[in-house]
């Protein structure tokens, strides 16, 4: 069973429907217990940083989130759920992130592009081993909805990267921990094989 964290701020009836086409058994979850027994874990997230962090310590699920990645069952942090992961965030100045990973999270530069950056572009794959890119190409394209973009200090973790007037980490592989920035519920064919490729993690 996947679990899929309601904290109040997830593009949840999405994302479970993308799971669920791929073959997933998905329950959404909003407490530790709950999130604690599943086979996989995913954190979705559409909105502003602070209020994300805001809420999953209002629901208490910060350490649960830590002790699930710690028992190294596949975890997946999409959009702001990924930026979550890192020490903060320029949007939210003062509130710490998960400190997952070392890294936070800044503004796209203002008069270059328009942002927030929206619509379709393009991965770079840097790591090709990573599970969840099995059978997606290189230059594939994925949807993203955002104006802050991730930038982990530790560049070995960037699985795969994305332009948008600057590159940036648009996907993050650590051991048993996925992270994108783009949305692969909303991503059609190639974000539904990353899915597939997850929910098969899951299952061993």
């Amino acid at each position: 069973m996947i679990a899929l964290v309601d904290y109040g701020m997830g593009n949840l009836r999405s994302v479970e429907n993308a799971l669920t086409r791929v073959g997933a058994g998905v329950r959404i979850v909003s407490d530790r217990k709950s999130m604690l027994a599943a086979d996989a874990l995913v954190v979705p997230g559409v909105g502003a940083f602070g209020d994300c962090i805001k809420n999953l310590e209002k629901h208490e699920l910060t350490s649960a989130i830590r002790e699930f990645i710690s028992s190294k069952r596949p975890f997946l942090g999409i959009c702001l759920g990924f930026q979550g992961l890192l020490d903060g965030s320029e949007e939210a100045p003062g509130i710490k992130g998960l400190g997952i990973f070392r890294g936070s999270a800044p503004r796209f530069p203002s008069g270059i592009l328009k942002v927030p950056h929206m619509g379709w572009n393009q991965l770079r794959i840097k790591r090709p081993d990573c599970p969840l890119l099995k059978g997606v190409a290189d230059g594939s394209f994925v949807y993203f909805v955002h104006s802050y973009y991730c930038a982990p200090a530790d560049e070995s973790l960037v699985c795969a990267t994305t332009d948008y007037g600057t590159e940036f980490c648009s996907m993050l592989w650590s051991g048993n921990v996925f992270a994108t920035q783009f949305h692969p519920e909303k991503s059609q064919t190639v974000g539904l094989k990353m899915l597939e490729n997850f929910v098969k993690l899951a299952r061993q």
